[in-house]
């Protein structure tokens, strides 16, 4: 950054200091989580609700919306790996008092937004049957697939634009404006699943056309409430339409820097998520709605986790940018501590209650009998995963997104997919579950030799107490 940067006009200081910056680390973690753990909660029950309705239409029905995951996941990888980029720029400049900088991220978050969407204008209308027919002949399937994609592809300007604006809320530290961006989002969506899926009132039965509408209002809905509450109650940042087209090269630049590694991070997701589809399609498709529904059914618990990082990150950048790595390290360890508890939960629920969990999907026989060792077998390592998660929202929160990008293409493309394969080529679907474990191991190993250089290289030097190491010296 350019001593010319940190002068330039621009909004006024914030009179006070940020509770980033002085709020005890237990209650702020607790403060900043919270409310966006609740709002993960809404969505993944949202997720979890369109996709029982979608099953009520038929399990080729499920299959189709299963198999749409990689390029839906592959359209929010983008928004959300812009935000923490955005994120991470935000928060650390506001610890640097460079107001400057911190507009400049808040604007050029709408911009990038709106160019991501013109991708998937042209993705979505160019690609989205030949990637179902890639994976399938039955032409129901396909069909389905490509309705429920084409709207939600074309019509993705709402979703980018309503991630934006809740990560200009995030960013600032009001969780509970974010929580109300993604809460009111997701109940629109919510209610008009049923409505438009089967008909209801006035409305003509759409059946899988149905959910993704319902699915692109609920985003238009959150969209305009994050544009209303950031114009209302963010004095932080100020939006301006002639800095929103007006491209600012060093804040992109920077946002990327760490958005980029996250966005690649979570593709490799779809990647995963496509392949692992076509080892399964291969047994059957009930195979493929399974692994279709073990993701909506994760998502309950790895999204309040999702949370916790999205508290994490502005957290963790901030005390970085005013250079407070005591602050840093307590943040990370009340983090784990976290996501440990709520993914053991996870796993005990999985383990205990999986006929339950797939009965929700109105599953035949055939798909319980591949689900429950399924969803028993993948939960085994879900507490991993948690400190994995946390450890990556601390490499993104110091502006090292490339380390999380590394772990994710291990545990997801060099362990996970190729262990899937070589363990479908023994004939037995059950075997095929174990990759998870194998994968989340490694990725356990790798996340922690990361984190082990960052609090050496980046906390130990900002910590005022002295302490050496992550946890303190007793």
């Amino acid at each position: 950054m350019t001593d010319m940067e940190n002068t330039k006009p621009g909004p006024s200081p914030v009179p006070a200091e940020n509770k980033m910056g002085v709020m005890p680390i237990g209650k702020l973690v607790v403060t900043m989580s919270i409310p966006m753990m609740i709002s993960m909660l809404v969505q993944a029950m949202y997720n979890i609700v369109d996709s029982v309705f979608v099953a009520q239409v038929s399990e080729n029905a499920l299959t189709a919306v299963s198999l749409a995951f990689p390029i839906q996941n592959l359209m929010i990888a983008v928004a959300i790996g812009t935000g923490v980029g955005v994120n991470a720029l935000l928060s650390k400049s506001l610890g640097e008092k460079n107001f400057f900088m911190s507009n400049k991220a808040a604007n050029s978050a709408l911009l990038l937004a709106f160019l991501s969407w013109i991708l998937f204008v042209i993705i979505g209308l160019t690609v989205t049957r030949p990637f179902f027919v890639m994976q399938t002949n039955v032409t129901e399937i396909v069909d389905y697939g490509y309705q429920y994609l084409v709207i939600c592809s074309v019509l993705s300007i709402f979703v980018f634009q309503e991630i934006a604006v809740e990560r200009l809320l995030q960013s600032t530290g009001k969780a509970m404006l974010f929580m109300i961006v993604q809460a009111v989002g997701a109940v629109t969506n919510i209610i008009c699943d049923p409505i438009l899926i089967f008909g209801l009132g006035p409305f003509p039965r759409m059946e899988v056309a149905g959910a993704a509408i319902a699915t692109v209002f609920g985003q238009f809905v959150g969209m305009v409430v994050g544009f209303v509450l950031n114009e209302k109650y963010n004095k932080e940042v100020t939006l301006k339409f002639s800095e929103i087209i007006k491209p600012y090269p060093p804040a992109i630049k920077r946002i990327y820097l760490v958005g980029v590694p996250s966005i690649i991070m979570a593709s490799v997701g779809s990647v995963m998520v496509f392949g692992m589809n076509k080892i399964l399609i291969a047994f059957n498709t009930t195979a493929t709605a399974v692994f279709g529904v073990y993701f909506k059914l994760q998502s309950f618990f790895f999204m309040p986790v999702f949370g916790l990082n999205n508290g994490l990150v502005p957290i963790i950048a901030y005390n970085y940018g005013a250079k407070r790595g005591d602050r840093m390290k307590e943040a990370v360890i009340v983090g784990m501590k976290l996501a440990f508890g709520i993914m053991a939960v996870g796993t005990a629920i999985f383990m205990l209650f999986p006929k339950f969990l797939l009965k929700m999907f109105n599953a035949s026989d055939n798909m319980i009998a591949i689900g429950i060792p399924c969803l028993r077998i993948i939960s085994i390592v879900f507490v991993f995963a948690a400190i994995a998660i946390v450890a990556g929202s601390t490499f993104q929160a110091v502006g090292n997104g490339f380390m999380s990008m590394w772990v994710s293409v291990l545990r997801q493309l060099v362990i996970l997919l190729p262990a899937a394969f070589l363990l479908s080529r023994l004939g037995n679907v059950d075997l095929v579950w174990w990759s998870y474990p194998i994968a989340e191991i490694g990725s356990l190993v790798l996340s922690l030799i990361f984190l082990s250089k960052i609090v050496k290289e980046k906390m130990d030097p900002l910590d005022p107490t002295g302490n050496m190491g992550l946890l303190p010296k007793r």
